[in-house]
């Protein structure tokens, strides 16, 4: 039976977003899908749904694997799920290079079409990293900003807390599925986020279910992408010369979103990356009136 049919005619306005779901977790099966193969896909068939290029009996027999990854009694909330070409899905997500054509999500999806902006860093910062997140968050949050952050150790987990804190909106974007904890100490976090807030992944249930850590860990720059695209623009706290955050940069810098870098980077000898990226078109940012100037 072959997986990628591109048979319109497969398509069925009465399918529920659960078989839709299904639908996405199929052409994951493939052996070398990725963000990359599956966006080329809907290129295709810019009208398909997941369920344009699968069978519906090729949903049907997936139907128990799937149920039993999608509906997890150990999260104290539910899953959604939206697909392009639906009212609900935001456009500015089609602003990516290999724009994501689905996404699993938890939450107030309104806070979507607020004034997003994201604040990322390394998992390790310095003492003053955490005071600069800290301040500059709760700064942004008086200002009606909505925090965007990856829900990792360190800048991000302080911009999450504090924009919660401070009684501001917070989108966490995890690289892992919905139904996965990373890190295991953000648990209550994360569940307070997709109760409270709003929590979103892009990342197949089944597929990383089957993959180890080493393959899966691949899915985390890839979510960098979608923040960058949820935002008006991404905040650089503090980050090594191979950090993954310098993934959500460029992304910034190609989405056509601003891309601000604190001035302590610059002041850092041991990283060259921000020269760089200011020859890019990034801002140097010594108070947050230049962030607010941009925006």
């Amino acid at each position: 039976m072959t997986l990628f049919t591109n048979n319109d005619s497969l398509f069925s306005n009465s399918l529920s977003p659960f078989e839709e779901a299904i639908a996405y977790e199929l052409l994951w099966t493939k052996d070398k899908a990725s963000f990359k193969s599956i966006s080329e896909l809907f290129s295709s068939s810019p009208k398909g749904r997941p369920s344009s290029f699968v069978t519906q009996e090729m949903i049907e027999d997936f139907k128990d694997t799937f149920r039993k990854l999608f509906f997890n009694d150990k999260l104290d909330y539910k899953f959604n799920f939206l697909i392009n070409s639906t009212i609900d899905y935001p456009l500015k997500l089609r602003d990516a290079k290999e724009p994501i054509e689905a996404l699993y999500y938890s939450g107030n999806l309104d806070y979507i079409d607020s004034k997003c902006i994201s604040i990322v860093g390394t998992r390790n910062p310095s003492p003053e990293g955490l005071v600069r997140t800290r301040k500059i968050t709760k700064l942004l949050v008086k200002e009606d900003f909505t925090i965007v952050s990856g829900l990792a150790q360190g800048v991000d987990t302080m911009a999450h807390k504090t924009a919660i804190e401070n009684g501001g909106r917070t989108i966490s974007v995890i690289g892992t599925p919905l139904n996965q904890v990373y890190p295991k100490e953000n648990k209550d976090l994360q569940i307070f986020i997709a109760k409270n807030h709003l929590l979103i992944s892009q990342i197949p249930f089944y597929r990383y279910s089957l993959q180890n850590p080493k393959s899966n860990r691949f899915f985390f720059p890839e979510r960098n992408k979608t923040m960058s695209a949820l935002s008006l623009g991404t905040i650089i706290i503090e980050a090594s010369e191979t950090s993954g955050t310098l993934t959500q940069a460029r992304a910034a810098l190609h989405q056509g979103r601003k891309l601000f870098i604190l001035n302590s980077c610059f002041e850092n000898k041991n990283i060259t990356w921000p020269a760089r990226f200011e020859k890019m078109g990034a801002i140097r940012v010594n108070d947050i009136k230049d962030i607010l100037d941009a925006i």
